[in-house]
């Protein structure tokens, strides 16, 4: 039976990099977040989203990203809504790229709101990946064009890496590359005795 490992942190913490060092080795990764923003284009979530959140959300038929963010980062109560409308949907399609990686003994599921959601509760081990909080703010700021403000709300919206450590299996500090490199070796090699 192929083992879920999850594989989360913050934003601006490093998830990418080492998801994409884990994929560099053959392990076979899932982007919860890619996946999901993918499927927030499908007709069925749309329809969901516009049902409660209105047609205002909608620009050429797409949702608005940039909009929804700014409704639900400061509202739990949509937040929580919107994530009843994707995380299932987000949830069956992980179960169906999972179906075509039997051949692996494990795969790794990188999401964001990996505890958020009870996502770990599907997992056979967790990875979090960390970094001060003033690297991840600078992080996002030149990724993502924001202020330091718009990232401090991101970050108040997630568990605190505290909170994400008390319940990880693995910790990865993502300060520099080398030891972040090193550290998913290790890992792997525990993985790999699973």
């Amino acid at each position: 039976m192929t083992k879920i490992i999850g594989l989360t942190g913050g934003i601006g913490s490093g998830k990418s990099t080492v998801a994409n060092l884990f994929m560099s080795k053959g392990v076979p990764v899932y982007i919860a977040d890619t996946e999901a923003k993918k499927l927030m284009e499908s007709r069925n979530i749309i329809t969901k989203i516009t049902n409660y959140f209105g047609n205002d959300i909608l620009v050429n038929s797409k949702i608005d990203r940039p909009k929804l963010a700014k409704l639900v980062f400061n509202n739990p109560e949509k937040l929580s809504e919107l994530n009843n409308i994707v995380h299932p949907e987000v949830q069956k399609h992980f179960q169906n790229w999972l179906k075509n990686k039997k051949d692996f003994p494990f795969v790794i599921k990188e999401a964001a709101i990996l505890f958020e959601t009870g996502g770990n509760k599907q997992c056979d081990k967790v990875i979090t990946v960390v970094a001060p909080q003033e690297l991840r703010i600078q992080r996002v700021k030149e990724r993502d064009k924001v202020t330091r403000e718009d990232v401090l709300e991101r970050i108040n919206n997630q568990w605190t890496d505290e909170m994400k450590i008390l319940v990880s299996d693995f910790v990865i500090e993502n300060i520099d590359i080398e030891s972040t490199k090193s550290k998913v070796d290790e890992i792997l090699k525990e993985l790999n005795n699973l």
